[in-house]
């Protein structure tokens, strides 16, 4: 029989929580300014058509902005769901390929959006 105190022995600490932390709370403040101006060009381009779309995402401070917060909404999302899976899931295999499924979900979104958002400020 284990007791409590012998299966937490030798665990230690992951020496990473802070830095985690730091990350997301960081990624939110981020968000919040990038969040606004997204919905700003929500409500600005609504109704418009390509050429409108593609000249908008040309002015390089656009596209750079939207860029910003596609990544940072990807890397918060990352992070979220990381502490979730974490959190809430207790087999370890089960664990591991939700993990590698959060990073590849969250990459493959992040990488799709940069591609859309550069092909648009390429004028694509």
């Amino acid at each position: 029989m284990r007791t409590p105190l012998k299966q937490a022995r030798g665990l230690g600490s992951a020496r990473g929580g802070a830095e985690h932390f730091w990350r997301q709370r960081i990624t939110a403040l981020a968000n919040v300014p990038l969040t606004l101006f997204f919905l700003y060009t929500l409500v600005r381009l609504a109704g418009a058509d390509h050429a409108a779309v593609v000249a908008y995402f040309k002015f390089p401070i656009s596209a750079l902005l939207i860029l910003l917060f596609v990544i940072s909404s990807a890397w918060h999302m990352m992070l979220g769901l990381q502490v979730i899976i974490e959190d809430y899931i207790h087999h370890e295999g089960l664990k591991i390929a939700a993990l590698v499924g959060n990073i590849l979900f969250t990459g493959f979104f992040g990488l799709i959006c940069i591609y859309a958002i550069v092909k648009l400020s390429l004028g694509g």
